[in-house]
């Protein structure tokens, strides 16, 4: 979207430099990535980040100023799955939006879905710093500014910010990374990254123990307290795998959550009904929807606390609808669908983005990083963008001015 250096980009890439750009990514992750990675980052005005991190502010403040939703929002949060000590604002939160041309022309991010939830806070800093790196980019003609961090942060910066939000005070020996069967997750370069950067380890969540209000995990034979906890277990996946634990959600346990779970319900698609913004799509509860659209090709259908895309359909027909019990209904919403602008060039035609703002909430809540997917399919996650090149996960970059 920088012409001068989508231009300079395309005609200096090689498919040997793509090959050793993903080698480094490897290297410096310590396994393979799983997911496909695009052959190149996605250069943004700066303007454009710092509208969409914006009004993602607004998006998360509207809900978490609201005594009115916290009330609301309680009822998304499963009965067995509610945990004590919730802090008055999430730590963690995910806003994603897309790029679609209004009746002017003009290019608007539209939300796609929010999630106040970890994602990949250390993998995009390697993966940022790669792009820059085996491409050269800091040569290209205007490209010796080139960042990625938003709101000021540099790596120094945003490493401590990290640090104080996930150590916090304690001993990092004492705070874990906590995921299902972490060795099987894609995310596992994230994982491994974490742990070089702010010295904690990633424990399987069934390996964890429970002694009185105390949580341990054992180490070479040694049991090793669990002081403080970076929660990166997705429920729905703990019910789909029946994964059975050695402490209850509900207990009231001696340990601090780096991220809250029950922040993860509270805001999420649950949310986007109530959200009043000129970023927001029109959304409805399934069973608060007195009639059924007749142009549904204009909608989507999405499970309220599925991850990845898991089970949104586009364009749902009336009998996608009717299939669902009335009992569950009230777990669904009906999108306005979004037609995302093709707005990368590419060797394939114009790929179109999604931008991910990630946020850090301290003592201010803060942007700090972008997550780009690309793609040229019906949706943006790989099932829908098979054997294509120049699409898949990216990294967003910007000169500053």
């Amino acid at each position: 979207m920088i012409p001068p250096l989508r231009k300079q980009f395309n005609a200096g890439f090689t498919p040997q430099k793509y090959q050793t750009f993903l080698r480094r990514i490897d290297d410096a992750c310590g396994t393979h990535v799983q997911f496909r990675l695009s052959e190149t980052p996605c250069f943004f005005p700066q303007s454009l980040l710092e509208r969409m991190a914006a009004n993602g502010k607004v998006l998360i403040r509207q809900l978490v100023e609201s005594p009115e939703y916290r009330t609301l929002s309680d009822q998304s949060i499963p009965a067995e799955f509610r945990v004590p000590n919730e802090p008055n604002h999430p730590m963690f939160v995910q806003v994603d939006f897309g790029l679609v041309r209004d009746s002017a022309g003009e290019l608007q991010p539209k939300l796609v879905e929010l999630q106040a939830f970890p994602s990949l806070y250390a993998y995009q800093v390697t993966l940022a710093q790669s792009y820059i790196d085996v491409f050269e980019l800091t040569r290209f003609e205007g490209g010796d500014g080139l960042q990625f961090f938003l709101s000021g942060l540099d790596e120094k910066s945003y490493s401590e910010l990290l640090r104080q939000a996930i150590v916090g005070a304690h001993d990092p020996d004492n705070v874990i990374l906590m995921e299902i069967h972490p060795q099987e997750q894609k995310t596992l370069p994230d994982f491994l990254l974490t742990e070089k950067m702010l010295g904690i380890k990633t424990v399987d969540i069934q390996a964890i123990k429970k002694q009185g209000s105390q949580l341990y995990y054992e180490r070479e034979g040694t049991r090793v307290p669990i002081r403080r906890i970076y929660n990166r277990a997705i429920v729905d996946e703990l019910q789909r795998k029946n994964v059975k634990l050695a402490f209850d959600w509900r207990d009231d346990l001696d340990v601090e959550w780096a991220g809250h779970p029950n922040w993860y319900f509270r805001i999420s698609k649950f949310s986007i009904p109530y959200l009043r913004h000129e970023s927001v799509p029109r959304t409805w509860f399934l069973d608060r929807l007195d009639q059924i659209p007749d142009d549904l090709q204009n909608y989507a259908l999405k499970p309220l606390y599925s991850f990845a895309g898991l089970g949104v359909v586009i364009a749902p027909t009336k009998e996608d609808i009717r299939a669902i019990p009335a009992d569950k209904r009230k777990d669904y919403i009906l999108q306005e669908r979004l037609h995302f602008e093709p707005v990368i060039e590419t060797p394939f035609g114009g790929t179109k983005a999604e931008v991910r703002v990630m946020y850090v909430w301290q003592e201010e809540l803060q942007a700090v990083l972008t997550i780009i997917r690309m793609g040229r399919g019906l949706m943006m996650g790989v099932d829908h963008n098979k054997n294509m090149e120049w699409v898949g996960a990216s990294a967003g970059l910007y000169t500053r001015g």
